[in-house]
């Protein structure tokens, strides 16, 4: 039943997350601090008041461990949401970060000095192919959609570069976190939520760093168009309304995750996480007629499926259908 209930969790949370996230972006492109200063405020109230019982429960895993941990979390969930101001489409954005295999697998060769079979090195393959194909044509999609002098044109196209920069410098630190974090739970034991909640408590005070941003962002929040909410005398800005459900199914997504974590295997996890975000890619691409090609298509297939082919979806699969009738994980 909790298996059940998680899976609900994971696919109503993060799609209808990605769906408020493009509200809140197609409106103000440069909103992506207020958004994650918003989901960082919020679950880490929640996780002081349940987890640490207002601060009384000691964590089990050293604070400067969690020190370390956030930075390169707080730097990864910044840079992905700050990159969407460079041209960056929610589609791209999304393929983009499914390559968290690729940088995994390159850092597990380099740090942990892994190997690893060569059906993981075919779908690392499939993978980068997708993520290449989709980003050139997106590349073509900004230079065709450019109007104004050849170098405003030039400007656009380098802006959408950096941007794809910033990713690649995310996907490549967010593979570094979890070969961290990986390390910590092997020496102190697995302890999600504790982690869950200091990734979000401890980055708090480097927010106001973009206090600046994030207030101007409140202001034309404030200055959206009213509507009515149910139960409430007075009408209140859209964006706000935008901004509270996108937080509110943030945490519905990383709670489903979490539980999810505890009652399954990890290849259900992987498999059911992948699932999500195609769905989400699907969604966003026919609500908000996102520009997509044949290539998109093409390069969004191989994403998907090298994915699937690195959690072994297929070895499982056959090993269920043997005849006699043993199953491999």
């Amino acid at each position: 039943m909790n298996t059940i209930l998680a899976i609900i969790l994971v696919f109503v949370g993060c799609c209808s997350n990605v769906v408020f996230l493009e509200l809140l972006v197609r409106e103000f492109p440069g909103c992506g601090n207020i958004v994650t200063f918003a989901q960082f405020a919020f679950i880490a109230l929640e996780g002081f008041i349940f987890e640490t019982n207002f601060g009384r429960k000691k964590p089990a895993i050293p604070i400067r461990n969690y020190v370390v941990m956030v930075t390169m979390f707080f730097t990864v969930s910044v840079i992905n949401n700050y990159a969407l101001n460079f041209n960056i489409s929610m589609p791209l954005h999304m393929i983009f970060r499914s390559g968290s295999l690729i940088a995994n697998m390159i850092l597990g060769i380099i740090i942990l000095k892994k190997r690893y079979t060569r059906s993981k090195y075919i779908s690392i393959m499939f993978v980068s192919l997708g993520i290449c194909i989709c980003t050139v044509m997106s590349a073509k999609q900004v230079n065709v959609d450019q109007e104004g002098t050849e170098e405003q044109g030039l400007y656009t196209f380098l802006r959408w570069l950096l941007g794809i920069g910033m990713l690649t410098f995310a996907l490549l630190m967010s593979a570094r976190m979890g070969i961290f974090q990986e390390t910590l739970y092997k020496q102190y034991g697995k302890h999600s939520k504790e982690a869950l909640f200091y990734n979000h408590c401890l980055p708090l005070p480097g927010f106001l760093l973009l206090a600046s941003d994030i207030y101007n962002h409140c202001v034309l929040f404030s200055q959206s168009a009213p509507v009515e909410v149910p139960g409430i005398a007075k009408d209140v800005p859209v964006m706000w309304i935008y901004l509270l459900i996108n937080v509110i199914t943030q945490y519905v997504c990383i709670r489903g995750v979490f539980i999810l974590t505890t009652e399954c295997a990890s290849l259900t996890v992987t498999l059911v996480v992948t699932l999500r975000k195609f769905v989400s890619l699907i969604f966003s691409i026919l609500y908000f007629h996102n520009p997509f090609t044949a290539w998109h298509w093409l390069g969004t297939a191989l994403v998907f499926l090298g994915t699937l082919l690195y959690t072994e979806v297929w070895a499982s699969v056959r090993a269920a259908l043997r005849p006699d009738g043993r199953k491999r994980e």
